[in-house]
């Protein structure tokens, strides 16, 4: 068994106590009121990516800045790294200001051939527990290539008829916001931050807003009109969005089986994540 492969059942435990100012920041970034979530109140879907975030020492940071393979993620031989989509299900409330734990373990690498060459997507699974209840249950797919795709290696989604949105609005990542993400998030991606690496080093042409950052707008976006927070979230990443470019932020009027499509379109109109929301039934 290659490397890569026996990191399959790997697990790793953080614990946080959730306080709200990350909850706050992240309010601020929205451009919303950062009063508008204290203390005892609910984690919006999602928002847990704000914590469990632990110092690391510089010397463990790999040349893109993230992690070095093999102490947790697997030792996959490709330098360029992107987040490919996932689902979060939400089991009950995450409170703030109280304790919690993140149980995370590697779920499945997978090895593939595509158009860009060789592939390798891992996938992991998360869980937050709260005063002993499990609150949470993620599913996060990273793809690891060797060459610069334009958009993150995806089966191709299915056909049919694509109706025009029921309601859209614009966000504009400046690369301030992504500045304030990276530190929210603890993320030390080089493409999200530095311009001389992400052009030069990995080739696209502006820094990249974070796909995570994506899927929370999506999921604001979707829960600004809805009767209750979203239970149910899948997504997946189908092209890049860059800084200081507007993202238009889609539903669509007819849901699928699948929930509510959402979608996060770039300047061009072209799709850049596309998401399904399903709300709990009452």
């Amino acid at each position: 068994m290659n490397e890569p492969a026996a990191a399959v059942g790997r697990t790793r435990v953080r614990r946080d106590i959730l306080a709200p100012w990350p909850s706050q920041a992240m309010l601020g970034l929205l451009d919303r009121d950062p009063d508008g979530i204290g203390e005892g109140d609910p984690l919006p879907l999602g928002w847990h990516w704000l914590y469990f975030n632990e110092p690391l020492r510089a010397s463990r940071l790999g040349a893109d800045g993230h992690e070095e393979r093999g102490a947790f993620m697997p030792a996959v031989d490709l330098p360029r790294r992107m987040w490919a989509g996932g689902q979060l299900r939400s089991l009950g409330p995450i409170r703030l200001g109280s304790p919690a734990e993140l149980r995370s373990g590697i779920h499945s690498v997978n090895e593939k051939r595509g158009r860009s060459g060789r592939l390798v997507f891992v996938t992991l699974e998360h869980m937050v527990f709260q005063d002993g209840h499990q609150c949470l249950h993620e599913k996060q797919v990273i793809v690891y290539t060797g060459s610069q795709p334009s958009a993150p290696p995806q089966p191709p989604a299915p056909r049919g008829h694509a109706p025009a949105p029921e309601s859209a609005r614009t966000f504009l990542p400046t690369v301030t916001t992504l500045f304030q993400f990276s530190a929210l998030t603890y993320n030390p991606h080089r493409i999200h931050y530095d311009h001389p690496y992400v052009t030069a080093q990995e080739g696209y042409p502006g820094l990249l807003v974070h796909g995570p950052l994506t899927a929370l707008l999506l999921l604001d976006a979707a829960a600004r009109h809805a009767p209750a927070p979203p239970a149910h979230f899948r997504y997946r990443a189908l092209a890049p969005l860059y800084a200081d470019e507007p993202i238009t932020l889609a539903g669509r009027a007819e849901p699928s089986p699948a929930g509510r499509i959402v979608e996060a379109r770039g300047p061009a109109g072209n799709v850049a994540m596309r998401g399904w929301v399903a709300w709990r039934s009452r």
